[in-house]
């Protein structure tokens, strides 16, 4: 009952603490990212300020001045610092597309140092160059904006506000150089092209403020308009100062005019004689365009400092949710398995006994009252069902009452079922000793018969006769194996195998297609004589019911070298599926009990149960031609005698002597497979079956017209003379 809320429990809290670490994780990338444009801005800021500051010393002396070196190494601890941003930044594409194209222009920064202001690059060039290295570090910028109410509006009023101070660094840079260069020393056109480019800079500019206006909120706005506002009153401040200045050295000074009005005058061409005369010199243009730079510097580093603050506030509390989150959810847990154990703790001693009962009544009592009941007579066998100690009217007393009431039921069951097979068997045996009587008292009148009979064609029928009546019997003595009894009547002296062979034939149908080769002088015990010849006869049956009539089903037999005798039977039929091998040799291995599906598999069954009772393993391989089975059967050292008068060395299949005749039909690993066979698992892997389309047969001997009669030898010793065996 607890495993479903505590399962929600920890899905829903877990989701919980997902999403604040998703969120965590997110505001700490941005966070990098927030240091990364940082580094950015103030490497773009300082590299156009170095441009802006090597205009006059470059132009006017040829050489970098101190302060054009010292702009430049502090250009050079800005890449450094935003190398260190770099390794820190979150894995983006986006991000590294934008690095990429910073890194190609930091390859040109070297040469644009060592061109700049000379006859290889001129001023609008060198000028215009720098942007190689500004603008990527200022595209940057567009990847702010977490935690804001529109994050592309963010970054879009960042990179606005870079691009205006940009602007605002060439227009610097262009009307400095014009005021400074010596316009008489000017390639033609070159004049030209500065003022066009100043002009497109200070429009660009307005453009650039126009964009930040549109993408900036009202307090973007009012930023911009404080910052312009103290620029300009750092700039009547400068005028002031420096107009004492001039008074207090007794010389003229006059006040430049406006920005806006300095950019008009010196883009209208007027000398500069005319433009010193209105107060616009390098030193006055350059301060009052620095006043701005300086404004929209500080409006950029006051944005991106929100940006960084906004997302290490974010990140702080999707931390603190993230702990409070998971330290809640592991509470809620730990609380509901508390829980769940505590519950579990005054169920568990009934519930311990109640399991023990019921796995010892399941694993031990039970299996052990059905075998009994299997094995013995039901009235002799105790169906008594000992109750569950648990006394309890609860829940778990109520289960132990009906555990006892299903154990009972079992019982009873299993006893019931034992009667009625023991019923069956004894049908099975009573019919059987009927039939055999009778059977044996029709045989004993065609043997009369035939030993009177002079005509050929009468003696053919009654031979048939003869032969159908002992196929009867043995159908008859299937009933006896069902029923677990045992022939009543054994041969009490051996047997040569090849008779005991024949002996089966004779009860198959079919018997004229049976051919014998290669079969050892060997003596079966007189006690297994009857059994095997009946084992034998079901598996010929089998093999000339399934195969072509006009096919041959050859018989073998060989001794091994541990005792054993391996008899093979080889049919031609259809064969069988994997499958289908697999459930027969099982069943052949493990004879079930009586049942209604042994009546499609009474043969296999009969011989299960036939070789079970003298150890006898059995087996069922696909043969080596293309279709067909092999019936192996392996006949234990217990049940095999030598012929008298034979040497050891001579009938019994050894290494040496499997190069002939046997060669062909079994290999070395075979050999070392079979002298294995009870050492567990599969007793006849690795055994090669004889393919006699492949392998040549030897020499064999087909059975005579008149076969003797079935299981009757001349000189046994049996009781009666006919019955032997």
């Amino acid at each position: 009952m607890l495993l479903i809320p505590v399962l929600v429990a920890l899905v829903l809290g877990g989701a919980r603490v997902k999403r604040s670490v998703d969120t965590w994780q997110d505001a700490d990338d941005a966070v990098r990212v927030a240091e990364l444009v940082q580094a950015a801005n103030k490497y773009a800021s300082d590299a156009i300020n170095e441009r802006d500051v090597s205009v006059i010393p470059l132009v006017q002396n040829g050489k970098a001045s101190e302060a054009v070196t010292q702009a430049r190494a502090i250009t050079d601890a800005d890449a450094q610092a935003f190398d260190r941003a770099v390794d820190r930044m979150p894995d983006s594409p986006g991000l590294a597309r934008r690095v990429a194209l910073v890194r190609a222009g930091e390859e040109q920064l070297p040469g644009l140092r060592a061109n700049a202001f000379t006859d290889r690059m001129s001023g609008v060039q060198t000028e215009e160059s720098y942007h190689l290295v500004q603008h990527p570090l200022m595209e940057i910028s567009n990847e702010l904006g977490f935690g804001s109410s529109n994050q592309a509006s963010f970054g879009r009023t960042l990179y606005a506000i870079s691009l205006t101070q940009a602007a605002e660094s060439l227009i610097r840079a262009i009307g400095t150089h014009l005021l400074v260069e010596d316009r008489d020393a000017l390639a033609q056109g070159e004049l030209e092209v500065q003022l066009a480019s100043f002009r497109s800079y200070a429009y660009l500019e307005q453009v650039a403020l126009q964009e930040y206006l549109g993408a900036g909120t009202s307090e973007d706005v009012t930023l911009l308009q404080q910052a312009l506002a103290a620029a300009e009153k750092k700039g009547e401040q400068q005028v002031s100062d420096a107009a004492a200045a001039a008074r207090a050295d007794g010389r003229t000074f006059v006040e430049p005019p406006a920005m806006e009005q300095m950019i008009s005058e010196i883009s209208s061409g007027r000398p500069t004689s005319e433009l010193a005369a209105l107060g616009i010199t390098p030193e006055t243009f350059f301060a009052a365009s620095t006043l701005g730079f300086d404004a929209y510097r500080g409006i950029q580093v006051d944005l991106a400092d929100t940006a960084l603050a906004n997302a290490r506030d974010i990140a702080d509390e999707a931390r603190n949710d993230a702990i409070m989150n998971a330290s809640l959810v592991l509470t809620a847990v730990l609380l509901a398995f508390l829980l769940a154990a505590w519950v579990a703790r005054t169920m568990s001693s009934g519930m311990r006994r109640l399991s023990a009962s019921a796995i010892e009544i399941a694993g031990q009592r039970l299996p052990t009252v059905i075998t009994q009941l299997s094995q013995a007579a039901p009235d002799r066998a105790g169906t008594e069902v000992a109750p569950i100690p648990i006394t309890t009217t609860d829940e778990i007393g109520e289960v132990a009452r009906a555990f006892d009431h299903v154990h009972r039921e079992a019982v009873r069951l299993a006893a019931e079922q034992a009667l009625l097979r023991g019923n069956i068997n004894a049908i099975f045996t009573n019919l059987s000793r009927r039939n055999q009587s009778l059977i044996e008292r029709q045989l004993a009148l065609i043997t009369d018969l035939e030993d009177h009979e002079t005509d050929p064609e009468q003696l053919e029928n009654l031979f048939r006769l003869d032969h159908l009546a002992t196929r009867v019997r043995r159908n008859g003595e299937n009933l006896l194996v069902l029923g677990g009894e045992k022939p009543a009547q054994q041969w009490d002296q051996p047997l040569p195998l090849v008779d005991v062979l024949r002996a089966a034939a004779s009860e198959v149908e079919q018997y004229e297609r049976i051919a014998f080769a290669g079969i050892p002088e060997t003596l079966i015990h007189g006690r297994a004589v009857t059994d095997l010849v009946h084992l034998l006869a079901e598996l010929l049956e089998n093999a000339t019911a399934f195969s072509s009539p006009r096919s041959e089903v050859t018989v073998t037999a060989a001794r091994l070298p541990d005792g054993r005798t391996m008899v093979e039977i080889h049919d031609r039929g259809i064969g069988l599926t994997p499958d289908d091998f697999a459930d027969l040799n099982h069943k052949l291995a493990n004879p079930p009990t009586v049942d209604t599906g042994i009546s499609q598999h009474m043969g296999l069954f009969v011989v299960g149960r036939l070789a079970d009772r003298h150890a006898i393993r059995v087996q069922l391989r696909p043969s080596g031609a293309d279709s067909g089975t092999t019936s192996l059967v392996m006949l234990p050292d217990s049940l095999v005698h030598r012929a008298a008068g034979t040497e050891s060395d001579a009938d019994t299949l050894t290494l040496a002597a499997v190069k002939a005749p046997h060669a062909s039909r079994y290999s070395a690993a075979t050999l070392a497979s079979l002298s294995d066979l009870d050492s567990g698992g599969d007793p006849f892997s690795g055994y090669e079956a004889w393919d006699e389309r492949t392998q040549p047969a030897p020499a064999t001997q087909t059975l005579p017209r008149r076969v003797p009669r079935s299981r009757r030898s001349p000189d046994a010793g049996g009781t009666d003379g006919k019955r032997e065996g």
